[in-house]
């Protein structure tokens, strides 16, 4: 005997209740993210379940040194925090309007490390229940030579992760 399946409607509150709470968004350089199509995916990985978005941004020593240059943060300053540098980047302000338009709740974070790993442990510890990230697309050397972070995040998360090529029209 064949189990009845529930209404449309019902199998979609089955799966807003079974929704996310937390989407990791992996915020990159401005040139390999296409702000709408990323904001468009994590809107629509979030709003179903009411889920949060924590914007993510991961510099690496460099990256980070040189931010807090452009934005003239004093290596004492409160504002100095990856946290707040991340607030400041304009990849993740962009993002973050985004959301805001939607009304999606979010919140930004920053950490500084090597990106993988910094996206695989913050997915870990904030019990995120996917992963969305961007790149482009890359020769085999190139890849070779540079490593991957989306390689490492796809490999390592402890959830689901979605990949979005920035370089498709």
């Amino acid at each position: 005997m064949r189990k009845k399946v529930g209404s449309m409607m019902e199998q979609k509150l089955q799966s807003k209740q079974e929704g996310f709470e937390t989407v990791l968004l992996a915020v990159g350089e401005a040139d390999s993210l296409d702000v709408d199509q990323f904001a468009a995916e994590a809107i629509d990985a979030a709003k179903p379940s009411d889920a949060t978005v924590v914007l993510l941004h991961v510099f690496t020593e460099d990256e980070y040194d040189e931010a807090r240059a452009n934005l003239k943060i004093d290596a004492n300053s409160e504002m100095q925090s990856p946290d707040a540098v991340a607030r400041h980047h304009t990849p993740t302000r962009e993002l973050a309007n985004r959301l805001d338009e939607s009304g999606v709740e979010y919140e930004i974070r920053g950490a500084v490390g090597a990106r993988g790993d910094e996206i695989v442990d913050f997915a870990e510890e904030s019990g995120a229940e996917r992963v969305l990230i961007s790149g482009r697309s890359r020769s085999p050397t190139r890849k070779a030579m540079f490593g991957s972070t989306a390689q490492k995040v796809l490999l390592s998360s402890p959830c689901p992760v979605t990949f979005i090529r920035a370089d498709v029209a």
